[in-house]
């Protein structure tokens, strides 16, 4: 007769193996950036992208693992990446951001990023972190929870029967490096996107379309997680199944509380997970990416849809040949849809990752953030802006300048004096934000240029209000915030009024984020602990916005332990041309004074 086995010792053994199992590793990929010839709208045109494909490769691993990606730069571009969300705790020199983190990689040269995810998990993505290349190098980074045997279904919502990346993107039919200098050469807003995407495809809307459609394909009664990213460099986006409801369940790789919806809102950084399930007639639907258009107005932006189709399809049946369910769009300008999307998010408290407001703070900001002038000569015939100047765009009342000889991070860590300014907590003056006469103050609408740090003491805990401004045009920014996520507060329209606005805040479960849609005309609070050293870019993810100036930086101090202190750089960290005598020999995390 067999022994009975003891249940101490099962739930003892099932404990090892999870051990086991949950153990990190390390998770590798390649990616070689090289030219690649695409075909959209009839035609062909030569882009750069991640081996070989538009979306790049989805990369995916699990909390609490190493990954290391090697960057083969093959194309004509100085390239960086950036890994969309990822804390990088203590290894900020893998973050990608182009002359803040580090110098590009040129053409025949590689970099090695490597870095731990921890405590994170979720959908974020990787992007090129130069010029315009984002447009089509990206992918998504999906990070699972650790394995666990004793849980099977890792998620605070019920297992999927399938998850699906869904990447909303731009497409020009022209090369995009050029497009972005040709903006900034004349001071102008850039020419706009020919098409929209849908995970590479632009769909029925367009030309040419009968094999550039994206079709996603359900069983009848299963539920689906797709991970929605919008990789756009100008527009947020509505989102849309015909006939079929959503519910969200996680925003930038943080759990919320579940809500249902039609409609997603999405800015450009942002990430969504929801849930759908395939509930309907058997047959097939309209899946819809539409831009939501934030300048009033009638502004001569890209009104088009990329439209993909959900398609009723399992074993044994055949997927009818009748028309498909079309799918009903807000307007272009729908405000309201948007900012109902976005204000009823609420943060899932019991579930996993979820962190409590800090309630103390110990920095108050005030950020005016929006687009201004920079002045022009009489008769140059190069600015075509408003008013015959060149557009720029600030932080502040600060436009800033990306260094090009020594990565801020460096500057940093070896204590290079010289290279930045202070960035202030608040703007030079006060004034009526998002009046429309605003335009005709040439008081306050030029902005000087500079490299900007608002140094930060380890652990300090900082809120920021978001202001937009109405200079040159009302629209959304939204602001992305490397190394962090942050609570939001709240948000509204108008100018921010703390006597009436701070009833508002949400400090018992607001959504985390780490990139903020700051409302149209209006102003958003957001609160953050600065619990990692380094240098850390905050800017607008509408990418012209950036060459433009509405971004700064926060330089955070080493803690007072080995684990809360900078590590040195890796040795193949890119190099920019320097000279050696501009290294001193301070301290390493020491934050030096502008000379």
């Amino acid at each position: 007769m067999a022994k009975s086995i003891s249940p101490f010792l099962v739930v003892c053994v099932l404990a090892v193996l999870a051990s086991s199992i949950a153990s990190a590793t390390v998770v590798e990929h390649s990616l070689y950036i090289k030219n690649l010839t695409v075909n959209h709208l009839c035609s062909d045109q030569v882009v750069t992208s991640a081996n070989g494909s538009v979306p790049g490769p989805t990369i995916s691993v699990h909390d609490g693992d190493t990954l290391v990606i090697h960057v083969v730069n093959q194309s004509p571009y100085n390239i960086s990446l950036h890994w969309h969300g990822i804390f990088q705790l203590l290894s900020g020199w893998a973050d990608g951001a182009e002359y803040i983190t580090q110098c590009p990689i040129r053409p025949g040269h590689s970099y090695k990023y490597k870095f731990n995810v921890t405590g994170q998990e979720g959908t974020l993505w990787w992007h090129a972190h130069s010029s315009w290349l984002r447009a089509t190098v990206h992918g998504a980074l999906i990070i699972y929870p650790k394995p666990n045997p004793l849980k099977p279904n890792p998620y605070p919502f019920p297992t999927p029967y399938k998850e699906v990346p869904i990447i909303l993107g731009e497409w020009w039919n022209a090369n995009v490096v050029d497009v972005e200098k040709q903006g900034l050469a004349r001071g102008h807003t850039p020419n706009f996107s020919d098409a929209f995407t849908i995970n590479g495809k632009t769909g029925d809307f367009y030309a040419c379309y009968e094999h550039d459609t994206y079709k996603l394909k359900v069983v009848p009664g299963k539920t689906y997680l797709l991970r929605i990213i919008n990789a756009a460099l100008y527009n947020p986006l509505f989102f849309k199944i015909a006939n079929h409801t959503l519910t969200v369940v996680a925003v930038d790789a943080i759990y919320t509380n579940h809500y249902v919806t039609d409609i997603v809102a999405i800015a450009p950084g942002q990430t969504a997970d929801v849930l759908l399930t395939s509930n309907q007639s058997v047959g097939s639907y309209q899946i819809a990416a539409q831009p939501y258009i934030t300048v009033p107005g009638d502004p001569p932006i890209n009104r088009t849809i990329s439209r993909g189709i959900l398609v009723y399809d399992y074993e044994g049946h055949t997927p009818s040949s009748n028309p498909v369910n079309k799918v009903a769009l807000p307007a272009f300008n729908d405000t309201s849809t948007a900012f109902t999307f976005f204000s009823n998010l609420t943060g899932l408290t019991e579930g996993p990752k979820w962190v409590p407001v800090p309630l103390h703070v110990d920095e108050h900001m005030f950020v005016t953030i929006g687009l201004n002038l920079i002045p022009c000569k009489p008769g140059d015939a190069t600015c075509e802006g408003p008013s015959e100047q060149k557009i720029s765009a600030a932080m502040n009342n600060h436009s800033f300048v990306f260094p090009e000889t020594l990565s801020m991070l460096e500057a940093f860590y070896s204590g290079v004096g010289g290279t930045y300014t202070d960035f202030p907590n608040y703007p030079p003056s006060r004034f009526d934000y998002t009046e429309p006469s605003l335009k005709s103050d040439l008081t306050t609408i030029y902005a000087p240029k500079g490299t900007t740090a608002k140094r930060l003491k380890y652990n300090d805990v900082v809120q920021i209000v978001f202001q937009n401004t109405a200079f040159i045009s009302i629209e959304t920014h939204p602001i992305h915030l490397h190394g962090f996520n942050f609570h939001v507060l709240a948000q509204g329209f108008g100018n921010y009024d703390p006597r009436r606005d701070e009833k508002k805040f949400n400090l018992v479960n607001p959504h985390i984020r780490n990139t903020m849609a700051v409302p149209t005309g209006g102003w958003a609070v957001i609160r953050f602990q600065a619990n990692n050293p380094g240098v850390w870019l905050m800017h607008c993810h509408l990418d012209m916005h950036v060459p433009w100036g509405l971004a700064t930086t926060f330089m955070v101090e080493n803690g007072p332990t080995p684990s809360s202190t900078l590590p040195p750089p890796p040795k193949d960290l890119p190099e920019c041309l320097i000279s050696d005598d501009l290294l001193s020999s301070s301290k390493p995390g020491q934050v030096v004074d502008a000379e």
